[in-house]
């Protein structure tokens, strides 16, 4: 009986493909909130962040390529891989920016203090290694 119910189950629930899109979809989009939040209110505080480590605050512009262009690429299923390297390196830069004295700190729920930020970074290199899949607006031209 336990067999049947699970072989059932798996039937009804085996499509990767199908998971490939729902990943790309979920990061993709909640990544465009991030974006448009610097389009609306500025990246002039990025740029200050930036000249404050020593770097050239024109870097600060990197982040709608990371929180914009490499979204929509990545739902659209264009240059996927390479669009969620680009948007893992993004996380990754952002959370040396800002995020490094959570590290070792958890919140008052008791979740990592860096949560979100490996949530997205993790999901990025997820997306890189799995490729778009079978469903993208480009079917047929990414393996």
């Amino acid at each position: 009986m336990i067999t049947r119910l699970n072989n059932a189950f798996l039937r009804l629930t085996t499509h990767p493909e199908f998971g490939k899109l729902l990943l790309r979809l979920t990061f993709g989009v909640l990544m465009l909130f991030h974006g448009v939040a610097k389009v609306q209110h500025g990246i002039g505080w990025i740029s200050g962040m930036l000249v404050a480590q020593g770097l050239p605050g024109f870097i600060a512009y990197g982040v709608f390529i990371g929180e914009i262009i490499t979204p929509v690429l990545i739902i659209i299923g264009l240059f996927t891989r390479q669009a969620a390297f680009i948007y893992a390196f993004n996380i990754l830069v952002a959370t040396l920016l800002v995020g490094t004295g959570k590290f070792f700190t958890l919140t008052n729920v008791g979740a990592w203090g860096l949560e979100s930020e490996a949530l997205y970074f993790l999901g990025g290199l997820s997306i890189m290694f799995l490729g778009a899949g079978k469903y993208t607006l480009f079917a047929g031209k990414e393996k």
